[in-house]
């Protein structure tokens, strides 16, 4: 159980990495001017998004091999419920990443890099939000 309790966390660090950098990505796209420098970052997000989305589902297999060890327990917990909550809209979160890198790299992407900073703090708020809630238990 431990260990799959440390390689949980170690997936939820990297891909959590991913999801602070990606949009950062977008950001410095959408406030580029030149061609070159924007046929970089989109290259950059397109591997950062292949590169970090299978941290995704293994940190969803270990997530479900954690509460397969004590079902009963999960069931009941209510901060389990809005942990699992973060966690599908995180996935959403994520997929629309992929949107954005699909429009980036078809060069229809019209963000500007403002709604981009503000998209970038999301996954912030939602780390907060689940951290405490897994290590406090208020629920």
């Amino acid at each position: 159980m431990l260990w799959m309790k440390a390689l949980h966390i170690i997936f939820v660090v990297c891909w959590f990495a991913g999801l602070f950098y990606l949009p950062r990505l977008f950001v410095n796209y959408a406030a580029s001017d030149h061609p070159q420098t924007r046929e970089t970052l989109a290259i950059m997000a397109r591997r950062l998004y292949r590169f970090i989305t299978p941290f995704m589902y293994i940190l969803m297999a270990l997530g479900i091999g954690l509460f397969s060890l004590n079902p009963d327990y999960y069931m009941q917990a209510k901060w389990f419920w809005l942990k699992m909550a973060g966690m599908v809209f995180l996935v959403v979160y994520h997929l629309q990443c992929g949107r954005y890198v699909k429009a980036i790299m078809e060069k229809s992407d019209d963000h500007s890099h403002t709604f981009y900073r503000f998209f970038n703090e999301v996954p912030v708020l939602f780390l907060f939000a689940m951290v405490i809630l897994a290590v406090l238990k208020p629920f």
